[in-house]
């Protein structure tokens, strides 16, 4: 049975990237401070990665999946830790394109400060050229978007609510802005594919082969729900953060070199039926924020 590390192993993209490995047979670990309910099957090894110490000796593992890595420190203190010379997957985040780039972003662009996601890009190319610089082997991935069970922001479980209550929408003006997703499933089985097959290419874009629009997207999860869509467009006056949960920044990743391996992804459709499912059984899994707060406070008619 092959050995995995997981960094993580308890949130969205960690916690389910452990629940999947077990799936395939894989022997997991995972690494945390034993803050929050482990995964089933998972084993822990309890220590914080910024203070590793001996937590790593002696353990050997076919793979590692960097799955909470936010800055340089992170890696070089788990790169260092590691015993041997495990697979090593990153997985960072389309924020390393700098938004003024031509779209869509390829990877053999120049990575560096974005400004609608700041630090937090800024601290992913960090993580990234760590990696790079320590194991020039290792698979860097770049999701955009990621959605599907488990995920316990307020994006489409915000549109479900909406749904559900038989609410109007309330639209970032023409609701034209793209979105790029990307099912985490879809994820998991292209770590999988690296890890059997080792291709030479190291650095991939993740996600859907097409963004949708924030209009058809929102339509989308009303039709999931089974309830009417009826649009009010907000003027741009609005910071649109206080009642739609993504950014004013429209991108769109090539992912091309994914399609190459993983030619067959999950439909939005499907993944969002998936996304619902889940949430209508795991409703206090969602850190909620108050959007409708501010629409009826701001943007309801009197």
């Amino acid at each position: 049975m092959k050995k995995m590390l997981i960094t993580g192993g308890t949130g969205f993209v960690s916690g389910y990237l452990a629940q999947y490995f077990v799936q395939q047979g894989w022997q997991v670990w995972a690494l945390n401070r034993d803050s929050r309910e482990q995964m089933p099957g998972v084993t822990l090894i309890q220590a914080d990665r910024h203070r590793l110490g001996d937590a790593l000796r002696g353990r050997s593992f076919d793979a590692v999946i960097d799955a909470v890595a936010y800055d340089a420190p992170e890696v070089e203190s788990l790169l260092h830790a590691l015993e041997g010379w495990p697979a090593y997957v990153l997985i960072s985040s389309s924020a390393v394109y700098p938004e003024t780039l031509p779209q869509p972003f390829t990877e053999e662009m120049q990575v560096g400060e974005n400004r609608i996601w700041g630090a937090y890009g800024l601290g992913k190319v960090r993580a990234e050229a760590a990696a790079q610089r320590l194991r020039p082997d290792s698979y860097i991935l770049r999701p955009p978007y990621l959605y599907g069970p488990m995920q316990n922001l307020y994006r489409e479980p915000f549109v479900f609510d909406c749904a559900a209550a038989g609410q109007p929408f309330y639209l970032p003006g023409d609701g034209n802005m793209p979105l790029q997703f990307n099912h985490i499933r879809d994820l998991c089985r292209l770590i999988a594919v690296l890890l059997d097959q080792q291709p030479q290419v190291r650095i991939y874009n993740t996600g859907d082969l097409c963004p949708v629009t924030v209009r058809q997207w929102v339509e989308m999860c009303y039709e999931t729900v089974g309830a009417p869509c009826r649009f009010i467009s907000v003027s741009g006056e609005h910071p649109q953060r206080s009642y739609f949960p993504f950014y004013p920044y429209g991108y769109q990743l090539d992912v091309r070199r994914q399609q190459s391996l993983l030619p067959d992804l999950t439909p939005l459709m499907e993944g969002l039926r998936e996304s619902w499912e889940w949430y209508c059984q795991h409703p206090q899994g969602v850190m909620k924020r108050d959007y409708a707060g501010y629409i009826a406070q701001h943007l309801a008619a009197p």
